[in-house]
């Protein structure tokens, strides 16, 4: 018996990323609310600061959105790819949905 671990290691950076999307977009409201509290600060220096600021916001955002694509990408060519293979193999697909079906009814049955 053969035991891939390749989809474990894809499961583990799909939630790496969606970590860091969700640090991206926290990050992002963060710094917009900075922005805001420090709108009436009219030095040289904080102006600099908030342009800066507003910049690496500006890439975060366009990152985030890239990664996010990316993820619906990947999602539909597992969707794809899972109805490829019930289609290949029906029976055996039904097969393993009764199976599963009946297993959740016992285990809930027990309760």
């Amino acid at each position: 018996m053969e035991t891939h671990f390749a989809n474990l290691e894809g499961a583990r950076a799909a939630l790496a990323k969606e970590r860091v999307v969700e640090d991206l977009r926290q990050l992002a409201r963060d710094a917009e609310a900075l922005l805001q509290a420090t709108a009436h600060d009219v030095s040289d220096k904080a102006r600099e600061a908030r342009e800066r600021l507003a910049q690496a916001l500006e890439r975060a955002k366009a990152t985030c959105a890239e990664l996010e694509e990316g993820m619906v990408v990947r999602a539909r060519e597992a969707a794809r790819k899972a109805d490829s293979v019930i289609r290949q193999h029906p029976y055996e697909s039904i097969g393993l949905s009764f199976a599963v079906g009946l297993l959740i009814g016992v285990l809930l049955g027990r309760r």
